[in-house]
């Protein structure tokens, strides 16, 4: 946590692309299991990231609340 800190301060254009090739990774990775879970009930394609964007909205309301 300490390099991410220092490199956000001393090289803040390569934190923000680490940060954001990171963050599209885990989204990629998380619709391909949404995919692997949803694909055998024959949905629509759309479902998956309908389906993720949903909980992420479920957990940002109750991170919300709890403050």
């Amino acid at each position: 946590m300490n390099y991410l800190r220092r490199l956000q301060y001393e090289r803040p254009l390569l934190f923000m692309v680490v940060l954001f090739v990171g963050l599209w990774v885990g989204f990629q990775v998380v619709l391909y299991v949404a995919q692997l879970i949803l694909g055998p009930f024959g949905l629509p394609a759309w479902a998956p990231l309908v389906l993720v964007l949903v909980i992420l909205v479920v957990i940002a309301r109750r991170q919300q609340r709890s403050r």
